[in-house]
């Protein structure tokens, strides 16, 4: 398996990527947040040669309006995963099933040359989702053994820890069959 991390504005711009073969960086969340250090840690993982992979977490409501969003911040690039995180927000609420569905085919349709992927973690999968789509693959948070998450379901990849950082898995034979996947 491979070994990738995913970051945010409350990590470095430069963290470390020493054994990395992919990164996943917050971009935007609902419509009018925006990372403040995504430009940083695009060029960071980039310049390290790793696979790199952009994220939204996404809110209720407005879901048309956030993909655009999203596509419209996040850098585009052949070979680039994009992601919608569902959870819940910090209200407690979180987006329906239909809505979580619509985004990852808004995306899908704006850019179609991307793959675009679903991250959540155990309980939404097996709790909160009813309809099993993860466009081009899942991303399951569940914090076991790295590559052993607690689901039926086909994963692409594995978050399985938070200490020190959020730490991921992907199921590739190789980074090149990661990057021949990504496209």
């Amino acid at each position: 398996m491979l070994h990738g991390i995913d970051v945010s504005a409350y990590q470095s711009a430069t963290y470390g990527t020493d054994g990395l073969s992919f990164v996943f960086i917050k971009a935007t969340e609902g419509r009018s947040y925006v990372n403040s250090r995504l430009s940083a840690q695009t060029k960071h993982g980039r310049d390290a040669g790793l696979v790199v992979g952009f994220y939204h977490f996404l809110w209720p409501g407005n879901v048309t309006a956030q993909a655009e969003y999203f596509v419209s911040h996040a850098p585009e690039k052949a070979g680039d995963i994009l992601a919608v995180d569902w959870e819940r927000t910090a209200e407690g609420t979180h987006a329906t099933n239909a809505e979580k569905d619509q985004f990852i085919r808004k995306v899908k349709a704006l850019r179609p040359h991307n793959r675009v992927i679903l991250y959540t973690n155990r309980d939404f999968w097996l709790n909160v989702d009813t309809t099993s789509y993860a466009g081009d693959g899942l991303w399951i948070a569940d914090y076991v053994s790295a590559g052993h998450p607690r689901i039926k379901a086909r994963w692409r990849f594995h978050q399985y820890t938070d200490e020190p950082h959020d730490r991921n898995v992907a199921d590739f034979a190789s980074k090149a069959a990661l990057k021949d996947w990504a496209g």
